[in-house]
């Protein structure tokens, strides 16, 4: 979610890149609530961090924090951001209510990509 709304915000200002720890592939409800707020993560892929050793990163941000503990070390001089959302693929209950946990979530994820933003690339 995060990168597509980095994407989205920053335009062509910076190429963003999106992994994680383990690759577990795009969750087909995130793909759903993104595209209720109309962006299309459809053909986003699910990435390991070890795909992206060789680029140097202005920016690395995390997004939980056992990211942000199991997140290895770049060697650049990469400003680093982490902000702890919840993982809305551990919600239970109705299929509404799953749903609904990864509404909030998004709309989290979409205010701090915001101002990550405003403040970074104004």
């Amino acid at each position: 979610m995060a990168e597509g709304y980095l994407k989205h915000f920053l335009k062509d200002k910076a190429d963003v890149y999106s992994a994680g720890i383990e690759a577990h592939g795009v969750n087909p409800r995130a793909i759903v609530i993104m595209k209720e707020d109309g962006i299309d993560i459809s053909n986003h892929t699910s990435n390991r961090l070890d795909e992206y050793q060789h680029l140097d990163f202005d920016y690395v941000i995390t997004v939980c924090d056992n990211a942000k503990e199991r997140c290895p070390y770049f060697p650049s001089s990469a400003q680093k951001f982490h902000s702890n959302f919840p993982d809305p693929a551990q919600a239970i209950g109705t299929e509404e209510e799953i749903l609904q946990v990864f509404r909030n979530v998004r709309n989290q994820i979409k205010e701090y990509c915001k101002k990550f933003v405003q403040e970074n690339f104004s």
